[in-house]
């Protein structure tokens, strides 16, 4: 028996103040501070206002939707912020940050057993967000929606829930019987589908794919591998936090047994995420956490178990979570997912043309052309410089947000890419043209400061 991996998963096994000073573990000298720019005023009002698609002369996306995040209006150690971490979590914009609020101070109750108001008010709310996000994605009935606490829940939730009742042998992985096979990069750093579709046997029992991953920026053919997976007679669990948030995703379209995102990365809160599964195959399998709204009926000796969604979301729920979720998807719908995507796509070119001004970078994933699409990210390294020490100075000199880490992906970057790890740039909709000129600024000033100790 056989489950098959791509080699680079992506999975993860509102107003603060921003007067604060942080002191340095490294240097006295560099100052850590946060100011808002009282100059830019964001009216409750513009978060309602749909948000019209550019046109020839017009403001860019970008620049249309950042009166909505009201966080990134500030200034990060005397630097206005430019934040480009979008792929580890998205700001919220004011609509979000408001349902939030409302739900706290005007119905704040537990959902679906109690009998007055204010808990069948958040009921209502709380359903209508799963119905938001099988609009969303196109599920065929809101049934085959589960809350989760995040993406990784959801992931693990399939391994207990269908994994152990179908992939037979011994209780644990590590115990053998089962097998697990990994697809590798091809020439053009994308993950080898060609080698994929070669490895599918009729012993294969599930294939786990990132949509697009959070490294290299590719985006998989996820129709084509669900196709060969069903042909085979497996079944195919699809990691979309990177994709949800960025294109339109059709599940039924894509024919995937399972698919999971996290709300975060969608300008939602954190702590939810959710699971879309088939509702046939959610109805098949057993619960993975007991307690609360996921029984049926309790006996001393035996207890039986609700309906999907419900027997995977034992106790309480992330109630706000969900709402505000909710109100996310409202508000990206307002866009327009395709609108976001073509957006990201003319943004994350540029960024990736304006990356290779850098001397002795290497950028990670395929080269963009006519016929490769990348992700609105980079995920990159500059020759004799360690990815942390230019998301430090990029921070603490010129109040550029990336990451620089393994990215959840450590066996890519130790056994394929040969390093230990790398810094990323990811972009949103609400970043502009000059979010990136000002990022590559700063990262030429950051090389050329580290290098002047050479």
């Amino acid at each position: 028996m056989e489950v098959l991996l791509p080699k680079l998963p992506s999975f993860k096994f509102p107003s603060p103040s921003y007067c604060c000073s942080i002191t340095t573990r490294s240097s006295s000298y560099v100052k850590f501070g946060f100011r808002r720019l009282s100059s830019l005023t964001v009216c409750a009002s513009t978060v309602n206002e749909a948000v019209t698609e550019p046109t020839l002369g017009s403001p860019s996306l970008g620049h249309s939707t950042r009166p909505h995040f009201p966080i990134l209006h500030q200034e990060v150690n005397g630097s206005k912020l430019v934040y480009l971490d979008n792929a580890a979590t998205s700001q919220k914009p004011t609509a979000v940050l408001k349902a939030l609020q409302n739900y706290y101070e005007a119905y704040n109750s537990n959902v679906h057993r109690g009998i007055h108001s204010l808990s069948a008010k958040a009921t209502d709310e709380y359903e209508s967000a799963r119905r938001k996000v099988a609009a969303f994605i196109n599920a065929s009935d809101s049934r085959e929606i589960v809350f989760t606490r995040n993406a990784t829940e959801a992931i693990n939730l399939v391994a207990h829930s269908w994994g152990l009742s179908n992939l037979k042998k011994e209780d644990e992985l590590k115990k053998l019987g089962l097998f697990l096979k990994f697809v590798k990069l091809n020439q053009d750093e994308v993950p080898d589908i060609d080698k994929l579709k070669e490895m599918l046997s009729k012993k294969t029992k599930i294939v786990v794919v990132h949509h697009v991953s959070n490294v290299l920026a590719s985006v998989l053919p996820i129709r084509d591998i669900a196709h060969w997976a069903h042909d085979v007679g497996a079944k195919v669990l699809v990691d979309a936090c990177q994709s949800v948030p960025h294109m339109v995703v059709d599940v039924q379209s894509l024919n995937v047994d399972f698919l999971v995102a996290s709300s975060h990365k969608m300008c939602g809160p954190t702590g939810i995420g959710f699971l879309y599964g088939k509702i046939d195959l959610l109805s098949s399998m057993p619960p993975f956490l007991g307690g609360g709204e996921m029984i049926s009926d309790v006996y001393f000796d035996h207890s039986t178990y609700a309906e999907p969604p419900s027997r995977f979301e034992a106790g309480t729920p992330a109630i706000g979570e969900a709402i505000g979720l909710g109100a996310a998807i409202d508000y990206l719908s307002g866009i327009g997912m395709q609108t976001i995507h073509d957006y990201e796509v003319e943004l994350g070119r540029y960024l990736y043309e304006r990356l290779l001004s850098v001397p002795n970078i290497r950028i990670y994933g395929p080269v963009p052309s006519e016929k490769v699409e990348r992700a609105a990210l980079c995920s990159f390294n500059v020759e004799n410089l360690h990815p942390t020490d230019l998301a430090t100075f990029l921070d603490q000199q010129h109040g550029v947000a990336i990451r620089s880490g393994h990215h959840c992906a450590q066996p890519l970057h130790r056994d394929i890419l040969r390093v230990n790890a790398s810094a990323r740039a990811s972009l949103y909709f609400y970043n502009t043209k000059e979010d990136v000129d000002n990022f590559v600024q700063a990262l030429h000033d950051t090389v050329n400061f580290f290098n002047s100790f050479k």
